[in-house]
């Protein structure tokens, strides 16, 4: 019985990593823009954090960023507090607006400026984790793995080489689950 167990559980786990909703990619390796990926799970919503050549664009005007993962790997890390195989996050940043209709203070979101995304393929990166910048266009080639995405997360990152510190539910659950990175929680420890 326990054996029949395990081995539905496996069947299971492989089959909820090959979902159809993580990263496809072309025949020559660009990884392609999900068009759903608003329906994926929303992680959390930041305000002035954009780093990099969004920042830069208008910098008296902070962006917002919506952090989207893809529905399948939300489900493992709820159950284990690590990111599966073929994980993959959209980072949508938006610009601020502050004057509009009944609004009168503060700031809400209106067009998209950049579109980003972090994918975990063990297979396809020696890094196992990539990352990628769509601009305008609906698919992206794997930046460098010497780059300061790759550096920044793996240096910064909460879980694996991803920022969950962010994120304050699913902190919570990796700091149960005790997958917090050994750096960050040194870190952590000196602030």
């Amino acid at each position: 019985m326990k054996r029949t167990l395990l081995l539905i559980f496996g069947v299971m786990t492989v089959a909820a990593q090959s979902s159809s909703d993580g990263p496809q990619f072309t025949a020559g390796g660009e990884l392609l823009l999900p068009k759903n990926y608003r329906e994926w799970v929303f992680l959390s919503s930041g305000l002035g954090m954009t780093y990099g050549p969004a920042a830069q664009a208008d910098q008296g005007n902070p962006k917002f960023d919506n952090v989207f993962v893809n529905p399948s790997s939300y489900r493992a890390f709820m159950e284990t507090g690590r990111w599966p195989d073929k994980t993959m996050f959209i980072l949508e940043v938006r610009r601020a607006t502050g004057k509009g209709s009944i609004n009168n203070g503060g700031h809400y979101q209106s067009e998209v400026v950049a579109l980003e995304a972090a994918v975990k393929d063990e297979g396809r990166f020696p890094q196992k984790w990539a990352y990628f910048g769509f601009g305008s266009a609906e698919k992206a080639t794997a930046r460098l793995a010497t780059s300061t995405c790759n550096s920044c997360h793996s240096q910064n990152a909460a879980v694996e080489n991803t920022f969950v510190q962010f994120y304050p539910t699913l902190l919570e659950l990796a700091t149960d689950k005790g997958t917090l990175n050994a750096a960050y929680l040194a870190k952590s420890a000196n602030r």
